[in-house]
């Protein structure tokens, strides 16, 4: 006996209506289909893209210190920057000075710290704020971290990259150069060919610890009344009161991190390994510690390496004016 063989329906072979309701299904089926395929990749889009920050532009809170007519700078005739004279200065760490030197502060095989002349360069009082980069966000519509404008507006920013650091520093120059608000002295010097930049490791460890060789921005022994440090989070800039500080500088120990133009690599620096940029395949020199370390990592010759686009809650920066 032959086994029976029952054709397979097809939409030929059945009632009009039931064609309907099977031809309706499969436009359901492909829609519903098509909707998830599209969720998908544009969720994954907007997962690895930054997010721009709802409130990009923030108002100091009740603080005089910043300008709110003038990109949130500090309130002074040099918009927060302050003179490091020219001369010499010693950098890197002797263990028989500093016993919590690391060895990558160590100047060279023969020499356990070097002396570097650095011309004159002015460097800024206080670490960028949130209400500082906030306004550079809202003026250039860059996308940032969404964590990167949430601390309160005379915090320092954190959250951004290297990357972001330059662009800052760019933008901000474009403005004081074209601005006729600019104070004069620097009005001269951007005229004059000077530009804002990053610090060298250099440049900023000359302004962190002196001329006289100072293991903390104050002197040699750990103070936590002088700088933000062993707590939990960031805290307004210049909140610690450091009249000994160097050069009346706040926050070169602790409260953030802060990013250099310098390459991550043994000593001894050298000016001509800062033309490195963020293509190459280097880690950057950031330097001063954050509020969450221990005294150990808040000397003026900590050297820590980041990432150039890595963010990081306990990372930020501060700028220098110079003549290249």
């Amino acid at each position: 006996m032959k086994p029976t063989h029952t054709p397979a329906a097809t939409p030929a072979a059945m009632p009009k209506g039931d064609r309907g309701r099977v031809i309706g299904l499969g436009v359901i089926t492909l829609a519903v289909l098509f909707a998830t395929v599209w969720m998908y990749v544009h969720g994954r889009a907007a997962m690895a893209a930054p997010s721009r920050p709802a409130l990009p532009h923030i108002e100091p809170a009740n603080d005089e210190r910043f300008r709110a007519d003038a990109a949130q700078l500090p309130n002074d005739s040099m918009l927060g920057f302050v003179e490091i004279p020219a001369g010499a200065f010693v950098m890197g760490s002797d263990p028989a000075l500093d016993p919590a030197a690391y060895d990558n502060e160590r100047w060279s095989s023969t020499e356990r710290q070097g002396h570097v002349e650095l011309p004159t360069y002015y460097i800024a009082r206080y670490e960028v704020t949130v209400g500082q980069f906030g306004a550079f966000v809202a003026a250039t519509q860059r996308a940032v971290d969404s964590q990167t404008l949430r601390a309160p507006a005379n915090h320092p920013v954190t959250n951004v990259t290297w990357t972001d650091a330059i662009a800052y520093a760019r933008w901000l120059e474009a403005q004081l150069a074209s601005s006729p608000e600019t104070p004069a002295a620097i009005a001269e010097l951007l005229k004059d060919g000077w530009h804002l930049a990053l610090p060298s490791e250099a440049q900023w460890e000359k302004a962190a610890r002196g001329v006289d060789g100072r293991i903390y921005p104050w002197g040699n022994e750990a103070d936590p009344s002088q700088a933000n440090f062993g707590r939990s989070g960031t805290a307004q800039v210049g909140a610690s009161a450091c009249a000994q500080c160097s050069f009346g500088l706040a926050d070169m120990s602790g409260n953030v991190w802060e990013l250099t133009r310098s390459p991550f690599q043994p000593y001894p620096w050298s000016a001509r390994d800062e033309a490195r940029d963020a293509n190459a395949d280097a880690l950057f020199v950031m330097r001063g510690g954050a509020y969450n370390d221990s005294p150990q990592n808040v000397r003026a010759a900590i050297r820590g390496g980041i990432d150039p686009g890595a963010r990081r809650p306990f990372i930020g920066f501060r700028l220098v004016l110079e003549k290249p």
